[in-house]
């Protein structure tokens, strides 16, 4: 995938997306795509939309030449192929239209043991076949109050990064998805929260490419329509990663239009 135009007048292009989890069959997937391009993204908005593995192929389909929404996976094995039973390759997410995948969301740390090794080895991976790495980090609410988030996500960046070169980071996203925000028990955070881990994330980011950084640095966790415009607003935020209030096309455009609105993602 190349890079998407900038927007116009100088201002960068926010980056708005979703993750369908484990939702959504696959005539679910094509109605919302239906509904999606109806109505054309905003200028200076990309949007990004990752459904389950079984619904890539039919949400591909769905999305015109040159496509304004792109399509990503929610994960995938660092192997090319081979006896790993269940998994799905870099290889095979992309051969079912995928361009961007997700890799160490919290509830695959959590909840399948997945390492910042294995973070790595897929970031890796992703690059190897292609793809664009969307490399979530964040922490967990006992780290947050020890007064460690900064130093906890900035760990995490540079061992996901580790076995890229400086240019093949400048292609990623990376999602500061803090874990006590995530989810229908997280508690939505303030701009103010979420400033101090993003500079490190952007500080350590722009050092270890030669000051070029990644791609974009997106928010992610409990955001919503009330709170989109003030996350973008702050200071580094290049986009917003959306979970359940981007679950309905309806939910995704109007977060696009907010993103759409000057002042809010410019990555100050």
């Amino acid at each position: 995938m190349t890079a998407p135009p900038a927007a116009g007048s100088g201002r960068p292009l926010v980056w708005i997306g979703t993750s369908w989890k484990m939702n959504k069959t696959i005539p679910e997937a094509r109605d919302y795509i239906d509904e999606l391009l109806a109505t054309p993204p905003p200028p200076g908005v990309q949007l990004f939309v990752l459904p389950a593995h079984t619904a890539l192929a039919a949400v591909r389909d769905k999305l015109p030449p040159a496509s304004p929404i792109l399509l990503g996976a929610q994960d995938a094995h660092w192997a090319a192929e081979g006896a790993w039973t269940g998994a799905v390759s870099m290889r095979m997410v992309k051969d079912a239209g995928a361009t961007i995948v997700e890799i160490g969301h919290s509830e695959r740390r959590s909840y399948f043991g997945e390492t910042d090794e294995v973070v790595a080895w897929k970031a890796r991976a992703a690059v190897d076949h292609g793809l664009v790495p969307l490399i979530c980090v964040g922490e967990p609410l006992a780290v947050r109050e020890a007064g460690d988030a900064a130093r906890f996500v900035v760990a995490q960046a540079r061992a996901a990064t580790a076995l890229l070169r400086p240019e093949e980071i400048g292609t990623a996203l990376v999602a500061y998805e803090p874990v006590w925000a995530i989810g229908a028990g997280g508690r939505p955070a303030t701009p103010q929260e979420v400033a101090q881990p993003l500079a490190a994330l952007a500080g350590v980011l722009a050092d270890i490419t030669g000051g070029t950084g990644c791609r974009a640095l997106l928010y992610g966790g409990g955001v919503d329509v009330a709170n989109a415009a003030g996350l973008l607003a702050a200071p580094h935020v290049q986009g917003l990663f959306v979970g359940r209030q981007a679950w309905q096309a309806r939910g995704l455009r109007e977060l696009a239009a907010i993103g759409a609105v000057p002042g809010g993602g410019t990555g100050g």
